[in-house]
Order: structure tokens, then sequence, then C-alpha cells
């Protein structure tokens, strides 16, 4: 079994290499490293326990203390559900730290009062489909964990400071402003997009920057004005900021902007400047629309992450229904077929 979970590591993280050096911006780069370091951790408690058997009781006590660990989790996200609500309004993207806390306590009641419904039953027909929808919720609820800790680890790792080479061009995607002025949040990404600029080396070009947003309904003014605003007042040359006021969304942010650099004549290496939450989706936009733009990203509150990590990856799957409707289809129709044979 050890050398089994051994060979499936090696082979995961033979193809996240592959993967990540053909195209960082990409979601299975997280599925592939997460299987990788699962059963790395597989093999190497295998191998522990076989060196030292009485370090089995260490496993199984970590066994019985995971539904505390769940519990926790579910505690502290819907905490971190009330901060939201409190700092940030009532709305659905502000629910979801809320709404996982809730589901962390919900799915195991749900799937136990449909097994012992089933148990209870003396209709064959009736427990099998109540154990069969047991069965579903868990699997549905276990793939959901699964993507989003992929997503996770790789926004994770994707998001780690850096700068390959010297950008040609900052584009720096807009987050919304507060009574037409930037707020802290996006004035984070700002500062990070004039850190890099700041930087450039003596005796080559600087990169032009591209504060991009359009107006919200509830805003006096585009968000790239007031971004463009900022960047001036902190010291950027005017003849280095070229505004997008016309986006509505991260995929009109980076098609837009393109048309902007395309305008001033900088084709060179583009860099994205978002929140640390933001930056793998934005770069699975920027791979969708053809931009070979790489993406950093800037610190965000502490207290605004788990939700804004949930936010991120609800959209993705989003983005990407049928291709997760296509992996979930087929178990849940294998699992209805045994249950139908079962009866047979």
């Amino acid at each position: 079994m050890t050398a089994i979970s051994a060979g499936i590591a090696l082979v995961f993280f033979l193809l996240f290499v592959a993967s990540r050096r053909r195209d960082a911006r990409r979601f299975r780069n997280g599925v592939f490293l997460l299987m990788a370091g699962g059963f790395a951790v597989v093999a190497l408690s295998g191998l522990l326990v076989a060196a030292f058997p009485p370090l089995v009781f260490v496993f199984v006590i970590a066994a019985v203390l995971v539904p505390v660990l769940v519990l926790a989790l579910a505690v502290f996200a819907i905490a971190n559900g009330v901060t939201m609500l409190r700092s940030e309004g009532r709305s659905l993207g502000n629910l979801l730290s809320l709404l996982v806390g809730v589901a962390l306590i919900g799915v195991p009641f749900v799937v136990a009062v449909l097994v012992e419904s089933g148990r209870r039953s003396t209709v064959p027909a009736l427990q099998d489909v109540t154990f069969g929808l047991g069965v579903v919720v868990v699997f549905v609820t276990g793939y959901a964990a699964l993507t989003f800790a992929a997503f996770t680890l790789w926004s994770l790792v994707y998001a780690r400071p850096r700068v390959r080479e010297q950008p040609d061009a900052l584009i720096v995607l807009g987050s919304g402003l507060i009574r037409g002025e930037v707020p802290p949040l996006l004035r984070s990404r700002l500062d990070r997009a004039l850190a890099i600029y700041r930087a450039t080396p003596a005796g080559v070009r600087r990169p032009v920057l591209v504060p991009s947003g359009g107006q919200g309904a509830d805003e006096p003014r585009p968000e790239g004005a007031a971004m463009a605003e900022y960047l001036i007042a902190q010291g950027a040359d005017p003849a280095d900021v070229h505004p997008e006021t016309e986006s509505r969304s991260t995929r009109e942010n980076l098609v837009l902007s393109g048309r902007v650099l395309a305008e001033a004549g900088r084709t060179g290496p583009t860099l994205v400047v978002t929140n640390n939450y933001h930056v793998l989706r934005a770069a699975l936009l920027a791979r969708d629309t053809g931009s070979s733009a790489d993406v950093v990203g800037s610190p965000t509150a502490a207290y605004y992450v788990p939700s804004a990590f949930l936010r991120e990856w609800v959209a993705v799957m989003v983005e990407h229904k049928l291709l997760n409707l296509l992996f979930v289809a087929p178990f849940v129709v294998l699992l209805a077929s045994l249950l139908v044979y079962a009866r047979v």
C-alpha cells in the first residue's frame, strides 16, 4: 500500500511539474499538487508506522480528532461570516463563510438523517434511495472540498511575491470605490504596482501603469480615473499613467486594458496586479482571453481572506460549470446504476 501511494504521488508530482512548466496559470496545477501531497503523506505515514509501530496510535488519535477539527473550522467560518457582515455589509459574497460554517455542521447531520431514515424504513426501494442520496451528498461535498483545497493551495503558491522579468506594462484591476475615493483594498493593489514601477533599474524604460475599472451604478466616477489620480499623487509620472475606464468585470479589465496598451505601443511583458485572493482567477481569465500576462498579488486584510477565497472559488466553478458537471455526473449515474442493479 505504501509503495502504491508513493508511486501515485510521484505520478501526480510529475504531472504537476509538466503542467506548471507549460503554463502556471491553470487550475489543474493545484489539483496535481494537492493529490501529490496527499498521497505522499499517506506513503510517509505508512513508512513511519512500519518503522515505529507505536505511531499507529498517533494516527488513530488524529483520526478521532477530525470531527473536532471540522467543528472548530465550522465555528471559525461562522464567526468570520458574522465579521464580514458587520464590516462589509450584507451581500451573498459576504455570506459565503457563514454558509460554509453552517454546511460543515449541517451536511453530516443531513447524511445521518438520510441513513437512519433508510435503516428504519421497511420499504427496500426507499432504503436504497435514502442511502443513495446520502452517498451523493457525501460525494458532492467531498468534490467541493477537494476543488476548494486545490484552488486555495495553488492560489497561495501562485500569488507569492515575484517578478520574473522587467514588465513593459502594469495593469491594476479595479475593485470598487467608496464615495468616489480609493479604499484600502484597492490602495493595496495600487501600492504594489507602484513598488514594481519604482523598482525599475536605471537606464531601463519604466512600465506604463494602466489602472482599470469602469463606473459602477453607485460610483460618482470611473474607478480607473480615481486610481490614476492616486498613482499620480503618489509620484507616478502622468505620462506613464493610461487609465482604462469602461470595464465592468475582470475579463473586461484585461481585454480593454490590452487595447489601451496596444494604442500606447506597449507590447512587451505585462504584469497584472490584484489582491492575493484574486490572483489565480485573474490568471485563469488572462489565459482565457489569450493574454500572456502574469499576475501578482497584494496583501489583504486577514478577516476578508476566507470569504474572498470562497467567492473566487465559486466564481471559477461557475465559469467552468459544464466541466464540473462532466466530472460529477458519471459518479452519480454509476451510483444510481449500482443501486438499481442491487435491487434486481
